[in-house]
């Protein structure tokens, strides 16, 4: 076999494996998701974000791999969660605002996407070889060196005054969730996660349905984690509970007929989620990221 012909069979299996991976995006996400239901998992936890906790990696998240501590510790949007979400509306808006632009845009967007991998797969296979000294690499720990001394801040302690806080914080959004309130949801989340939420919800309008949150009952609530870095300071809390939760369409009641488009307004549906709060030091609690567990 050719180097030619193994060139491009490496280049169909990409593309292949692109519209494989890029399909799901391409549609609509569900009507009847929940704010968390549609990606296993969303939001920023700073330096920690691509970290395994014990739940699902961050599906949607702005933040970037920490490098280590000799580069300063976190990337633009790990250090600055309060600001992402004007980038995170903004992106959000080109690829799911709807309309002409907006489907456009996104197009473009995910060409753009292709193409790129596409020339570096090229250039890999094309002779962009890692540099060698006598048929070796220079450093044979060079690659496992960043991994292990990668900046991942500080671990703290907070207390129970804590926990109640983020319990309150999670009855909160809930509610407001369930009243469309993006108002009262500006004051409890970051920026990013502020975003995902609106995109959420205008999905959902222009395709005539509400998801509604209602009876919320948490069941449990355990810290897993807590860290600062600078002056931000993340802890993560396992969460679980109950709840109505169920989507209707957009001014009809749930008992007419064809209204309900998924869930149970009469029974209880239990779910469990990693939630992780963000702060300022001295300032109040945000939610910064939910995974699905």
């Amino acid at each position: 076999m050719t180097k030619r012909t193994t060139r491009w069979r490496v280049l169909l299996a990409l593309v292949f494996s692109l519209t494989l991976a890029l399909t799901p995006s391409l549609a609509e996400a569900r009507a009847g998701s929940s704010f968390g239901g549609a990606f296993s998992g969303m939001g920023s936890r700073g330096s920690r974000s691509f970290e395994g906790n014990g739940a699902s990696p961050l599906g949607r998240s702005m933040a970037t791999p920490a490098p280590s501590p000799g580069f300063g510790g976190g990337g633009f949007f790990s250090n600055h969660p309060f600001l992402t979400g004007l980038f995170g509306g903004f992106i959000g808006s080109m690829l799911f605002g709807g309309g002409f632009f907006g489907h456009m845009f996104g197009g473009l967007f995910t060409l753009l996407i292709v193409g790129f991998l596409i020339f570096f797969v090229l250039r890999l296979l094309g002779g962009g070889r890692m540099a060698t000294a006598g048929g070796t690499p220079r450093s044979l720990g060079a690659a496992a060196a960043p991994a292990a001394q990668r900046y991942r801040g500080r671990d703290i302690f907070v207390g129970d005054a804590d926990l109640s806080a983020f319990q309150s914080l999670h009855a909160a959004i809930q509610e407001a969730w369930g009243r469309g309130d993006l108002a009262q949801l500006r004051q409890l989340l970051t920026p990013e996660m502020l975003s995902y939420f609106s995109e959420e919800m205008t999905r959902n309008s222009s395709q005539g349905v509400q998801n509604l949150v209602s009876n919320v009952n948490l069941v449990k609530a355990e810290l897993t984690e807590s860290w600062e870095e600078g002056d931000l300071q993340y802890a993560s809390a396992l969460m679980r509970w109950t709840a109505l939760d169920y989507t209707v369409r957009i001014g009809s009641s749930p008992s007419s007929p064809g209204a309900l488009v998924s869930g149970d307004p009469r029974v209880p549906a239990e779910a469990e989620e990693m939630w992780t709060f963000v702060r300022r030091q001295g300032g109040h609690w945000l939610l910064s990221a939910i995974q699905q567990v």
